[in-house]
């Protein structure tokens, strides 16, 4: 297996390459030049594995310079009996009827992050005398929240290897802090520094790419490499839970191998939903990937618009680990969706150092948005589902578990698409509804807007001292002339539905006589 940076597609490294840089030199991150394929009998032969078993069978075939031996050591190591508390290491867990929580807190530090931070210093180790020549690597570490700890438990005292962590000084909980600040180790080091995650991140980065620095460790026989979710060797092992979490919900009775499951992924640095993204091309039968996003919500917005916009206020929640504006992983997933386009991908990296935002294609937005749904809660929505899953389902969920659970309600409750036909504007009425809010203080501006309104056949439907609300109602190009007029005298507020269409005459969306036998009139389509 080798891999390839999202950068600069020429390049060809080994696993043990890709692990030990952690980043590729003009700041592209490693991805499989392809992917390994599972069959439903590989699927049911991990049903009777237990974890480290299943681990050594996806791993083995991503690390194909690793020797039996070298695997054995890594994977036994990460995941012995003494650090989880749980002898399944990571269960899954049904919580009533078809929903299941995969638990990934069972680790030394009670973070999803030691799932990979237990194997990844394994991994590095075995790179490093692969490929580092006898090198100390430096790793550097940016976290908001659990990388952190994580980290440092996972590579303390470990032999030709430093690690520093960048922390946000106030986006960290108080026990995130104090376990960072108090980490044993005689190679372990933290540094607090004011800003947020991507503060830090985009430090981190510079750092990696920076030639000086890089020529002064050199000096020194050191070389950087990084812990978090942009070093291929802390992706990989989640591939490994989405196998694993399958082969358990066959076990369970919950599903019949090669029946498709739902995932609803709490994330930040879309590094967790990513690797469920692998599992499902390596032949994993995932139906749908949903993206849940905490009020951060970056990219909620980015998988139902196609702009990546940064250039938000940043919050910090109860979940800190997706508290993130820059979703690094992300630009994996570009890369897949281009068509492998390096040159596509650095033209949008630049836009988001430069701009803060990118937009892509149309064409990359409806494969992206063919794989993944997304959706997005806030703080309160947070709190109420802890509880109501306590209540109703005796189960105490952290509060990243809670997005995940908030975003899968929601989906329960989306209306199911029954057909699908697309409609042209010849032979279709399309329309669309606005209501807009304007800002009105002085008798001269609410004679101009209401006589705008009567040009354009609109309604003025609601008035207050200081406001005019608008309602209009027709096709697109007459409700966008009317909102760009408005805009004018001060857009307060506005709600539109977008375009609503119906066929002209006698056709309709029901015209095969399959669909009107199995449908009939009035059901729901969308």
């Amino acid at each position: 297996m080798l891999y390839t940076s999202t950068r600069n597609n020429k390049i060809r490294v080994t696993a043990a390459q890709a692990i030990a840089q952690g980043i590729s030199e003009e700041g592209g991150l490693f991805v499989p030049v392809e992917l390994p394929h599972f069959s439903m009998d590989t699927v049911r032969e991990m049903m009777e594995m237990s974890y480290i078993d299943r681990a050594k069978t996806v791993l083995r075939t991503f690390l194909t310079d690793f020797s039996d031996e070298e695997l054995n050591y890594c994977v036994e190591g990460a995941y012995r009996a003494d650090k989880f508390s749980s002898p399944a290491v990571a269960p899954t867990v049904n919580i009533g009827g078809k929903e299941n929580i995969l638990e990934l807190w069972h680790g030394p530090t009670c973070a999803f992050k030691d799932m990979a931070l237990q194997l990844l210093p394994y991994l590095m180790t075995v790179s490093a005398k692969k490929t580092a020549e006898g090198k100390t690597i430096v790793i550097l570490v940016a976290t908001s929240g659990d990388t952190g700890k994580a980290a440092l438990e996972g590579f303390k005292d470990v032999d030709k290897t430093k690690i520093l962590v960048f922390y946000p000084v106030d986006g960290v909980s108080p026990m995130q802090k104090l376990q960072m600040t108090t980490q044993e180790g005689e190679n372990v080091a933290v540094c607090a520094i004011h800003g947020n995650f991507d503060d830090a991140q985009s430090a981190v980065k510079s750092i990696f790419t920076n030639d000086e620095i890089k020529a002064e460790l050199a000096k020194k026989n050191m070389m950087f490499s990084s812990a978090n979710s942009i070093n291929w060797g802390r992706l990989v092992p989640q591939i490994v839970y989405y196998f694993s979490a399958y082969a358990d919900l066959c076990k369970m009775g919950q599903l019949q191998v090669g029946e498709p499951m739902n995932v609803v992924v709490p994330t930040g640095n879309f590094g967790n939903i990513l690797a469920g993204y692998y599992a499902k091309h390596m032949g994993l039968p995932i139906q749908t990937m949903v993206c849940a996003s905490n009020t951060n919500n970056v990219l909620t917005d980015f998988l139902k618009t196609g702009t990546y916009d940064r250039n938000r206020d940043f919050y910090a929640t109860t979940s800190p680990s997706m508290d993130i504006l820059i979703s690094s992983n992300l630009e994996r997933l570009l890369y897949h969706m281009s068509g492998e386009s390096d040159a596509a991908m650095r033209g949008w990296m630049t836009q988001l150092a430069e701009n803060g935002k990118y937009t892509v294609e149309p064409e990359v937005m409806a494969k992206i948005q063919n794989e993944f749904a997304a959706g997005y809660c806030d703080e309160a929505a947070v709190a109420d589902t802890i509880h109501k899953t306590y209540t109703d389902q005796n189960y105490l969920c952290d509060t990243h578990t809670a997005v995940a659970a908030q975003i899968a309600a929601q989906c329960r409750k989306l209306i199911p698409v029954q057909v699908v036909k697309i409609l042209d504007e010849e032979t279709s009425i399309q329309r669309e509804f606005a209501m807009i809010k304007v800002m009105a203080v002085d008798r001269t501006t609410r004679d101009e807007i209401i006589q705008m309104a009567n040009i354009f056949r609109a309604n003025i439907i609601d008035v207050s001292r200081e406001t005019l609300t608008v309602a209009i109602f027709g096709d697109k190009s007459k409700t966008g002339a009317l909102i760009n007029l408005l805009s004018d005298f001060g857009i307060l507020e506005m709600a539109k539905t977008g375009t609503l269409a119906i066929e002209r005459g006698r056709s309709s969306i029901y015209d095969d006589s399959k669909l009107r036998e199995e449908y009939n009139y009035g059901k729901n389509v969308l």
